[in-house]
């Protein structure tokens, strides 16, 4: 079974938002094979959880300040920081190749990204429900999104973040958590990877984890039509 990836390079937050929303409907839709879709913010972000409160999530002070956008995705979960430092990915299946639990998607998605990581010389631990760890720190997490036949989960690969930045601004870091408790493979490696490394790694990884085909593949007319429809449903 083919999984088609989409790599949108760098993207205006907003609108990474709405081309995940766009390759979900499509799938459901069956218009697109099952998909992976690679992007990096262009700039630092907050994404909130689909029901979370934002003053509650962020410092809403810190973040004018320091010029960090805010969307609001459609799964749940805690808010997320993310920078250019960041690969974010959004992995949209069917229900004949997704797990039917949601920790089990969880997981079989973390084992992918573990895998992506042994390519890039690191072992990782999944640790449920949805992080990946290094050396005991997080260096990835995921939300899950469950609509109709279709689920997308998406995550992040801590690269080179900007890890003062993010505890500077979400509220929900500074709970029980701090700097020491996360990692980025700049620090793990002793280097930074270049993004095209990660990128690779991940799609194999995943490609690996669900018995699939990768290939190369760009965002359909329908998806470009939604996406234009949702950015302007949201202005």
């Amino acid at each position: 079974m083919l999984l088609r990836v989409v790599d949108s390079g760098t993207v205006d937050p907003p609108r990474s938002v709405v081309i995940d929303e766009a390759i979900l409907l499509a799938r459901h839709e069956r218009i697109v094979p099952n998909s992976l879709h690679l992007y990096v913010r262009d700039r630092p972000t907050v994404s909130l959880g689909h029901f979370e409160k934002e003053e509650e999530a962020i410092d809403i002070g810190a973040a004018k300040a320091r010029n960090v956008a805010v969307v609001r995705r459609a799964s749940g979960g805690s808010a997320i920081y993310t920078d250019p430092g960041q690969l974010i990915y959004a992995l949209v299946l069917d229900d004949e190749i997704a797990p039917e639990s949601p920790e089990e998607m969880f997981k079989k998605t973390c084992g992918g990204i573990i895998r992506g990581l042994e390519l890039l010389g690191l072992k990782a631990d999944f640790k449920p429900v949805n992080d990946v760890l290094v050396n005991g720190r997080k260096i990835s997490g995921s939300a899950q999104l469950r609509r109709w036949d279709v689920v997308l989960q998406h995550g992040t690969m801590m690269v080179d973040t900007d890890v003062d930045l993010m505890f500077e601004v979400l509220r929900s870091r500074k709970k029980g958590r701090n700097k020491d408790s996360v990692t980025t493979l700049a620090k793990e490696l002793g280097e930074v990877p270049t993004m095209d490394r990660v990128k690779h790694a991940m799609v194999e990884g995943i490609s690996i984890a669900f018995g699939m085909e990768p290939m190369n593949g760009v965002l359909s007319h329908f998806e470009r039509k939604t996406i234009a429809s949702l950015i302007s449903g949201k202005e």
